[in-house]
């Protein structure tokens, strides 16, 4: 337990990591990553290069210190990014190493404003935060390795099939190399690509939610090629995966995990809605529900530029014309000339408060939704300002967790 001092000065820090957080968390990787390369093998670079997974970090370090006094109200945080540390293959010797560098980064950024009683005051907190973190990871960890199916770290899968979706995303079957059973997971959760890449001097690891519904004797990720932008780079392990791998080639794969996941036991109406890639999960969902609850009602609404990204959709309407429970609904923003002549979306344009107003005239309903950030932000917005309670709106990240 921290000292009321302790408490205090950690609070007192507050105003000063609003202000210089992002300096202090740039910093901190600078560091640990000239200190301990090994660990470029963990991190996503891309998140690096765009600021993502500094952002992330600059907002926890916040979050921990507004709520120092009160480290139960970050628990379910600590859950998520937990989820996340285990996937990656995160341990609790790492933590050390985390905390002498951010010690470091904040005594770099700050100079004389750190001073020792701050810098210890910190260290204690830190130490008292990573227990929480160690904690959570070893339950995950032996959850992980200890149900049916499960394993240790990676293991090896062969790509049974790899299906073109759309024009940008690709489906890949994955079936265990060693041909035993594989663990079952909620729907909602991903799993960890671990990739080495010709070329490349560290490894790649990337997370990728699971497309179709447990049970089945294999693991589908559905993965949008990242081309790159001027503002963003091309996603490396998509590109090679859309690129190089093929059927029988071997991945290697972590346990499923992830906290964003379908309440089955809500006999409530349901609403998906997806932007993007961000339909995965969510069919995954889809799938679940029409298997196990077939008398709950399902609206499920994707948002897509037009038809040749829109990756799914036939499983999805073939779905619904088996089920009568489930609507489906289609939001093309820029729809093709083709799209308009055979009539195949609902409305041209976004998900914004009319739509949700015309297709979800309900409001006691559980929405879970994921997609591209701006998108998120809008739909977020638009489901507070329709009076959605909180503890019906369930979202996901991917990439480093942001802020709606």
């Amino acid at each position: 337990m921290l000292s009321e001092k302790t408490i205090q000065i950690i609070k007192s820090t507050v105003p000063v990591l609003e202000k210089h957080g992002l300096d202090i968390t740039k910093r901190f990787y600078q560091l640990l990553f000239t200190h301990h390369p090994e660990l470029l093998n963990i991190f996503n670079h891309a998140n690096q290069k765009q600021g993502k997974q500094q952002t992330a970090l600059a907002n926890a370090v916040y979050a921990a210190a507004q709520y120092i006094d009160k480290l139960e109200t970050i628990i379910p945080v600590v859950k998520q990014i937990g989820h996340k540390h285990r996937s990656l293959g995160i341990r609790a010797e790492h933590y050390p190493i985390v905390g002498e560098n951010l010690l470091a980064a904040i005594k770099d950024v700050l100079g004389s404003q750190a001073t020792d009683e701050i810098l210890q005051a910190w260290a204690e907190a830190y130490g008292v935060i990573a227990d929480a973190f160690i904690g959570v990871e070893a339950e995950l960890y032996e959850q992980a390795e200890q149900q049916e199916g499960g394993w240790e770290g990676f293991r090896a899968f062969r790509v049974d099939r790899k299906v073109k979706e759309s024009d940008v995303i690709t489906s890949f079957y994955l079936v265990p190399q060693d041909e035993e059973a594989i663990a079952v997971f909620e729907p909602g959760q991903y799993i960890s690509v671990k990739m080495e890449i010709p070329g490349e001097s560290n490894t790649h690891i990337r997370q990728y939610s699971l497309s179709d519904a447990p049970g089945k004797p294999y693991y589908r990720i559905s993965v949008k090629r990242e081309d790159g932008q001027q503002d963003q780079p091309a996603g490396k392990v998509s590109v090679y995966l859309h690129e190089q791998v093929e059927q029988g080639d071997v991945v290697l794969l972590s346990a499923p995990a992830g906290d964003f996941v379908l309440d089955q036991k809500d006999d409530r109406p349901v609403v998906l809605i997806s932007g993007g890639v961000g339909l995965t999960p969510l069919v995954s969902m889809l799938h679940t529900l029409v298997e196990t609850n077939p008398n709950r009602q399902i609206t499920f609404i994707h948002a897509a530029q037009n038809g040749d990204v829109h990756a799914m959709r036939e499983q999805v309407e073939e779905l619904a014309s088996q089920h009568s429970q489930v609507s489906v609904y289609w939001c093309y923003d820029k729809p093709t000339d083709h799209d308009r002549a055979t009539n195949v979306f609902h409305k041209e344009g976004y998900v914004d408060m009319a739509t949700l107003q015309e297709m979800v005239p309900s409001k006691d309903v559980s929405f879970y939704f994921c997609g591209p950030m701006p998108f998120m932000k809008a739909l977020y917005s638009n489901l507070k300002e329709y009076k959605i309670a909180e503890a019906d709106i369930h979202f996901e990240f991917f990439g480093p967790a942001g802020s709606l």
